[in-house]
């Protein structure tokens, strides 16, 4: 067998892609919830992301999404990872500054236990990439564009 350095790299890319899918969804959550929710895009599905990115940066002014597009441009692959912010009903929490979930869920905030648990699950994918010796980013500038484009599954930010 021989195989040419370019597709050796985009092979081990790959894989290290779904294995970023794999740990985000492992990742410790609070109270055993699992409202994680992961996409590995490759190819020709990063143009939507990237051209959307280009557009709100354009739209707002926010140089850093233009050239977050330009670098997803350049990559082999985005892995989106996404959390259901829905509250974890733990009682006397309050940390996302509401009484208690109900109020939570009736002003449409987010669960700040569940933007703990995205966070971690973050976490351990850029983790995993930098234990294999893969460069990546958190763009939250992708995941603001894959939202726009109703790339995650239904409730998930």
């Amino acid at each position: 067998m021989n195989i040419d350095a370019a597709t050796a790299e985009r092979d081990a890319v790959l894989q290290v892609a779904r294995n970023m899918c794999v740990a985000a969804r492992t990742a410790p959550k609070a109270r055993g919830m699992d409202e994680i929710d992961t996409r590995l895009l490759t190819g020709d599905d990063l143009v939507p992301v990237a051209d959307e990115m280009e557009r709100i940066g354009r739209d707002t002014r926010q140089s850093y999404f233009v050239r977050d597009a330009d670098n997803l441009r350049n990559s082999l692959a985005l892995v989106l990872v996404g959390v259901r912010p829905v509250p974890r009903n733990t009682k006397d929490c309050a940390f996302c500054g509401f009484e208690d979930c109900k109020a939570c869920l009736q002003a449409g905030a987010s669960c700040a236990i569940a933007v703990t648990d995205l966070g971690i699950a973050v976490g351990s994918a850029v983790a995993l990439a930098a234990d294999a010796r893969v460069d990546n980013r958190v763009f939250f500038t992708a995941g603001a564009a894959a939202l726009r484009l109703g790339m995650m599954a239904e409730g998930v930010t």
